[in-house]
């Protein structure tokens, strides 16, 4: 067949496309399995045109994540990176150096997870039980409590010959037999009483707050260890080196794996090199904390170039401007302004709250 006599076998089956601006000389009859299928609505003025201008955004993420792979390359092939992720076994350390395939540390010592485990069991009952406490009638908490009363009792069981040191072991001990004391209570009484929950909690405290501290312990000395011998390990490179860490909102407060990373690499790397890196949640993928990073670094040389200003793109890009519309904004709705103090473009102070003032900071303040 000939393009010509090609191109009129679709014209006769009304399915070739008219060129922009023609119009057809008369109307086509469809066929009967086009109905539904074909027609469209004529756009609003500007809608097309907005549209396209729109794109160029949503076409900017497109050529990023084309960049970002080779950025990410060039920045692990130049200089060491530390990812330092949180995790429920303490956390995980990995260390990537230019050439060399990533080397992973040891994990915190299984002890931190036992302490943790038995405190976080105590806490988990006020979970099961608090949504009944205004509800005497509703037993549907016996379920979910006579199933974790048979956990309880396999840990109590087998706590003997886990590895933790005696003192360890033996609060862990009173810790569970309290969790089942009170759990036995509420199952004979068929009833969760605020009263029994508060004298629960006051008879645990103590007795967690020593799991808190020995879990900390063992975990900052673990970590220092570790970036002790990475230091060593990566000798001169140590002060172009990357490091970054992740937290959610709960957590951001006194971080522990960012403070024991700060210790390494001082006050002038904080939010320059050593980066807090916030998430919407616990955990997250060594690949996803690399693409963080990767367009960080990235930004601030985009930055650099328009603005003049290395760190700048590590701030929201309108928020100078958009403090200046809040302040007018405010003053012409008769309004006092309510904003925190500028800080420039590079600020090494910790990505935490900083401020001090009155009332207790630590599980200490508080007796």
């Amino acid at each position: 067949m000939t393009p010509f006599s090609f191109r009129k076998s679709l014209l006769a089956a009304g399915l070739v496309l008219l060129a922009p601006g023609l119009a057809p000389a008369h109307a086509q009859t469809l066929p009967s399995y086009m109905d539904g299928l074909v027609g469209t609505t004529t756009p609003a003025p500007g809608a097309v045109e907005t549209r396209n201008v729109l794109q160029l955004n949503r076409s900017m993420f497109d050529l990023y994540g084309d960049a970002a792979a080779i950025f990410r390359k060039n920045i692990l092939a130049s200089r060491p990176v530390i990812l330092a992720l949180f995790s429920g076994a303490g956390g995980k350390f990995i260390l990537y150096r230019p050439g060399q395939a990533p080397l992973e540390a040891p994990s915190v010592p299984i002890s931190y997870q036992l302490l943790k485990s038995v405190a976080h069991s105590t806490m988990a009952l006020a979970e099961v039980v608090g949504p009944y406490l205004s509800s005497p009638n509703d037993p549907s908490w016996r379920g979910s409590m006579l199933a974790f009363r048979s956990r309880m009792q396999s840990a109590l069981d087998g706590l003997a010959v886990t590895d933790m040191p005696e003192e360890w072991r033996e609060n862990s001990r009173l810790v569970l037999e309290n969790n089942l004391a009170f759990m036995d209570v509420s199952l004979r009484d068929n009833a969760i009483g605020f009263a029994n929950l508060q004298a629960f909690a006051a008879k645990q405290a103590p007795l967690l707050r020593k799991n808190v501290a020995w879990a900390a312990e063992t975990q900052v000395k673990h970590w220092m260890g570790v970036l002790a011998e990475w230091k060593a390990l990566v000798g001169n490179d140590w002060d172009k080196t990357y490091a970054a860490s992740n937290t959610i909102y709960v957590a951001r407060q006194n971080n522990v794996i960012f403070s024991v990373l700060a210790q390494y690499f001082g006050p002038q790397a904080i939010n320059d090199r050593l980066l807090l890196i916030e998430t919407v949640s616990f955990t997250t993928t060594p690949d996803d904390m690399l693409d963080s990073l990767t367009r960080i670094i990235a930004d601030r040389s985009v930055g650099a170039l328009f603005f003049g200003n290395y760190h700048l793109m590590d701030y929201e890009l309108m928020g100078g401007d958009a403090r200046t519309a809040i302040i007018a904004e405010t003053k012409r709705r008769g309004m006092t302004t309510f904003l925190p103090p500028a800080v420039p473009f590079g600020s090494h102070q910790w990505p935490t709250l900083v401020t001090p003032g009155d009332g207790p900071a630590s599980l200490d303040d508080l007796h």
